[in-house]
């Protein structure tokens, strides 16, 4: 598995995800309706700012009742967690029957996963205790909030899974913000890095020209 760099890292976390978005659109093998999560994802915690990091996957089901509890899935997902040298983000998939009632995260799994290096979760179920996960800077993307575990079971880690309309693989990346959540392929990140500046200084020469004496409703529409 490759690994973003420390560098890398740096730069994406100084960008904002809706630039981000707008980079990774240039390339040739991304639509443009692809690859960001929808508005049923929502950020938890606005303001923790940006949230860049390397998917780690895993299926869960905690709503099928007089299910076997057994903690190896989440065993093996952290043991996944503490072997990458770089932030790594759980990505969860809601697989019982009740997706509604499904709560996936508490405060005692975010210690434990910010402790092995995880730096945050998405997840299309439900969280809990986000009180205590705020105060630990633990960042949450979730659908909603649910009070109970009910009958907590990770069943796989390191399997594709689709969250919020986007297919997401190990080692994903990861970048997310009050705005959303996109993901792309680690291949693409020095291309959405230096995408981003040029995205960046376009939008910024365009908005200085909007608020100048030299604007013009005729001119815009011409340009465009």
């Amino acid at each position: 598995m490759k690994y973003l760099t420390e560098d890398q890292i740096n730069d994406l976390k100084a960008i904002d995800t809706p630039t981000v978005a707008n980079a990774v659109e240039t390339h040739d093998s991304r639509l443009n309706t692809e690859g960001f999560m929808g508005w049923d994802i929502k950020c938890q915690f606005p303001d923790l700012g940006v949230m860049v990091g390397q998917a780690v996957t895993a299926t869960l089901n905690t709503t099928t009742t007089g299910k076997e509890k057994s903690r190896s899935g989440w065993h093996d997902c952290l043991k996944t967690i503490d072997a990458m040298p770089v932030p790594a983000v759980i990505v969860a998939k809601d697989i019982g029957p009740r997706p509604r009632h499904g709560c996936h995260f508490e405060d005692g799994m975010a210690t434990v996963a910010k402790k092995v290096g995880a730096i945050g979760l998405v997840t299309d179920g439900g969280v809990r205790d986000v009180e205590t996960v705020h105060e630990m800077g633990f960042q949450m993307f979730s659908v909603g909030l649910v009070p109970a575990h009910g009958n907590f079971g990770l069943d796989e880690t390191n399997v594709p899974v689709e969250v919020g309309g986007v297919l997401v693989n190990v080692g994903d990346v990861v970048h997310a913000d009050m705005n959303g959540v996109v993901v792309f392929p680690i291949e693409l990140a020095d291309h959405v890095i230096e995408e981003a500046k040029k995205v960046t200084a376009r939008e910024s020469e365009m908005m200085d020209w909007v608020n100048s004496s030299e604007f013009s409703l005729d001119k815009f529409i011409e340009g465009r």
